[in-house]
């Protein structure tokens, strides 16, 4: 099932009305707009290693109301694995996909944006070749962020679905191309604070564990950005032709990428312990739980399942087999041959860390996005 749904929307997108020509959009538009009267609209783009998605919104009190969206199958990440660069075909499609986001921003005269390339962009030998091609050829400048951003901006996201009683927080976001993994401690924060926290947290570009809070800010215990996604981890055990086999070995390789994040090496106390997965993987795990065999956004975010229940759905994605998974219309078209590689992922991370609370986010990068520089602008109300 494609998790293409787009948080905080409270109407239906509108369709596109024929382009009209503006300026070129920027990626880098970072003064503040004049805010005087209504809120102008922003927009936020994630070109990740599997997908090309945007979200166009406007402020509505705490949150922001989606006016369009977009979200394409790009398979940019394609043969990166091998090669280490972008391939033709897959730079087309992106091109392509871009093309159609210029028109939506001229269309709706899109003036705040922010438009970020994640992991294969990081990893490829010919990015900035081609983001300069996309600036020639669409007249967007995106830009590749660095990992930390990418985590910050996961869980800036999830702020709205952090409990009051969370004292230990694990954010994943389990991407295409890479996982980021943020644990937050906000036991020195005041419960009802500590939302609003998150929208103020921080990463450096490498952790300092040990390192005491202020009084009334959250506290970034570890952070970790493994080089595994659900496509290039699937691209490393194709040779390997037990579903099952390759499921467990899946599996066990992600975890043995956890051994430098500091929780792994020194299990934090599990009380007031939350987990939000924002990610395909956790919201097509859910979507499964619930039996829907049409996607609905409301019954799925904010979901909360145990660790016992994600470890039966993924139980039975092993009893389906690889044809069962594709016509299982819970998994979707789309979705199911990556399904497995992602759910090794879960998997590995609730073994780790069982918990009773693993709450289900169908937001992410792009809700990220929007959130900083609606807050930055300070054209949010507080939650």
């Amino acid at each position: 099932m494609t998790p293409e749904r787009p948080v905080g929307a409270v109407t239906q997108p509108k369709p596109s009305r024929s382009p009209r020509k503006r300026r070129p959009p920027s990626g880098h538009q970072s003064q503040r707009q004049n805010l005087s009267g209504e809120a102008g609209l922003y927009a936020a783009l994630d070109l990740g290693t599997n997908s090309c998605r945007m979200l166009v919104a406007r402020p509505k009190g705490p949150q922001f109301e989606v006016v369009d969206s977009f979200s394409r199958s790009v398979e940019l990440g394609t043969g990166l694995e091998a090669t280490g660069r972008l391939g033709h075909g897959p730079m087309a499609r992106t091109v392509q996909a871009l093309r159609i986001c210029r028109r939506k921003l001229d269309d709706h005269k899109v003036k705040r944006m922010r438009l970020v390339a994640t992991e294969a962009c990081r990893r490829a030998h010919n990015s900035n070749e081609f983001i300069r091609k996309i600036q020639r050829e669409t007249g967007l400048r995106l830009e590749i962020i660095p990992t930390e951003e990418e985590a910050r901006l996961a869980v800036i996201s999830c702020a709205p679905l952090v409990a009051p009683e969370t004292e230990q927080l694990l954010v994943i976001d389990i991407g295409g191309g890479s996982t980021e993994l943020v644990w937050i401690d906000l036991s020195e924060v005041a419960p009802e604070a500590r939302r609003e926290a998150i929208l103020g947290i921080r990463l450096g570009p490498v952790a300092r564990p040990g390192v005491r809070s202020t009084l009334g800010q959250a506290k970034v215990v570890d952070w970790i950005s493994v080089p595994l996604g659900v496509a290039t981890l699937r691209e490393q055990f194709t040779d390997v032709d037990s579903d099952a086999a390759r499921f467990a070995l899946m599996s066990w390789q992600f975890e043995e990428h956890l051994q430098g994040f500091l929780p792994y090496q020194t299990p934090a106390p599990l009380a007031n312990f939350q987990i939000i997965g924002t990610s395909g993987t956790v919201t097509t795990v859910a979507a499964s739980f619930l039996g829907l065999r049409r996607y609905d956004r409301n019954k799925v975010d904010g979901l909360t399942m145990t660790s016992l229940q994600v470890d039966t759905v993924i139980r039975d994605y092993l009893t389906l087999g690889p044809e069962g998974r594709r016509s299982d219309p819970r998994i979707g078209r789309e979705r199911h041959g990556l399904i497995m590689s992602g759910a090794a992922i879960l998997q590995a991370l609730t073994r780790v860390w069982p918990t009773e609370v693993m709450s289900v986010a169908d937001r992410g990068l792009r809700e990220g996005l929007l959130y900083a520089q609606m807050s930055h602008d300070g054209v949010l109300q507080k939650m």
